[in-house]
């Protein structure tokens, strides 16, 4: 049995940068700081900055005027941002730079004349942000969703993507309202989110373990993209209840909000579960 370690995994340079930030703003502000939605995905490093004093909120009506107010690596839309701005909030910026790429761009097509349409997940706050970047900007997720789009034919669009969806899923959907419109498309799933899904893909082992939030849409790619049977876990509960029997090769990686401290954990559990011969645990997924 061979627990074999996937690179890249875990935290992108946005989230590091995101949560070099959070902690700074936490420990300055305690109790007073908040941050608009959760900064990235993922329960632990919440969890984490919730302990040190930052408080999580879904409005900005339930931040204090004049608060400090951090602005997750998912990024906001511009009538966010001004609203805090109106009501005096000390704003710390964690918006990922792959993110800050993808509004710019929305912007960009809006002022040329182009409908902005977005590969992405309809409700995800990354997606709320872009959508305000460009009047009556719209979301096709699938191939089914561009084909069903209700705009005229021929219409002039620029297509912006998610930085965290499936970088396989791209193409399809492009085709699909190229097809359809004058279509433009501007980038794709982030570089970052493409090499954890690339080292995925390489990987053809017996099982993968993806550690990470379910929340977390990077996370869940992982597991739609592997070549093998995938299962997710959030915590080491979680890791010790998966039945490993009959596993041979063990691949194991994180999502780009998953905490460093939690794969090394996982990792160290899993090498010695398997050096003692004792590949079962809880309720059996194989």
């Amino acid at each position: 049995m061979t627990v074999e370690r996937i690179v890249p995994h875990g935290f992108c340079a946005g989230v590091a940068a995101a949560l070099k930030k959070a902690r700074k703003l936490a420990d300055a502000s305690p109790g007073r700081a908040f941050c608009l939605h959760e900064i990235v995905h993922n329960s632990l490093v919440v969890g984490e900055l919730e302990n040190r004093g930052l408080g999580f909120v879904e409005s900005l009506d339930d931040v204090p005027d004049g608060s400090p107010l951090l602005f997750s690596a998912h990024g906001v839309s511009p009538s966010i941002r001004a609203a805090a701005i109106a009501r005096g909030m000390e704003i710390v910026d964690a918006t990922c730079p792959f993110v800050e790429r993808v509004h710019k761009a929305a912007r960009q097509f809006a002022a040329s004349g182009r409908r902005v349409v977005v590969i992405g997940k309809a409700g995800h706050a990354e997606v709320k942000g872009i959508l305000g970047e460009a009047p009556g900007a719209v979301v096709a997720g699938s191939v089914e969703e561009a084909e069903s789009l209700d705009l005229p034919s021929g219409t002039k669009i620029g297509v912006v993507c998610q930085t965290t969806v499936n970088s396989d899923d791209v193409r399809p959907v492009f085709d699909a309202l190229a097809a359809r419109f004058d279509a433009v498309l501007s980038g794709g799933a982030c570089s970052a989110t493409k090499e954890r899904q690339d080292a995925v893909r390489a990987f053809d082992g017996d099982l993968l373990l993806v550690l990470g939030s379910p929340n977390s849409s990077n996370t869940r790619r992982l597991c739609e993209v592997a070549r093998t049977k995938a299962v997710l876990a959030d915590c080491m509960e979680r890791v010790k209840e998966i039945d490993f029997s009959g596993v041979a090769r063990l691949g194991v990686t994180s999502g780009a909000s998953t905490p460093e401290t939690f794969f090394e954990e996982a990792v160290e559990y899993l090498e010695s579960l398997f050096a003692s011969g004792d590949n079962r645990a809880g309720d059996g997924f194989l």
